[in-house]
């Protein structure tokens, strides 16, 4: 470097760096050998490579007839609020706008904002809940699962406590 510092290697030098050439430009201006190195193929721009997806991994199937809803509906049978055996954890909850906290029990009637897409159980199921009978619907809210009456939004079970 002391070489390169005569008047007219340090003219030429800030020259280089200013340039942004940096060293490269000096090793080759200098009579060194060598061409200036690529860049690290990791300095390239990023390419995604195709991924098949987690393996061994299989959604639970539906159950042999999850989807034979009894007709009629025994409400004796259903009118309980039970505290769930088992708790799951999928996701925060987000009441609907402009509601608070309630604790829900059966034969209460369930605003028509809970019954929205977005709180449909579709896969009740998976979280150890009955098959509905027809025109009842599971809902979540908060922590808990209520078995709905689509027609009216009379509550006909709740499950306290389903997720966590």
């Amino acid at each position: 470097m002391q070489k390169l510092l005569t008047s007219r290697g340090s003219w030429m030098l800030c020259v280089v760096l200013a340039s942004g050439a940096g060293t490269s430009a000096l090793a080759q201006e200098h009579g060194r050998e060598g061409a200036p190195r690529a860049a690290p193929a990791h300095a390239a721009a990023p390419r995604g490579e195709p991924h098949e997806g987690p393996r061994g991994y299989q959604r639970p199937a539906a159950p042999h007839g999850w989807d034979a809803r009894p007709q009629q509906a025994d409400r004796g049978a259903y009118q309980h609020n039970y505290q769930a055996a088992r708790s799951y954890h999928i996701g925060p909850y987000r009441r609907p706008a402009g509601w608070s906290a309630h604790r829900w029990g059966y034969g209460e009637i369930l605003p028509r904002a809970y019954w929205a897409p977005q709180y449909l159980i579709a896969d009740y199921w998976l979280f150890g809940l009955e098959v509905p009978p027809v025109n009842y619907e599971w809902v979540r809210d908060g922590n808990d699962a209520l078995l709905i009456d689509t027609n009216t939004g009379e509550i006909l079970q709740v499950e306290y406590g389903v997720f966590a």
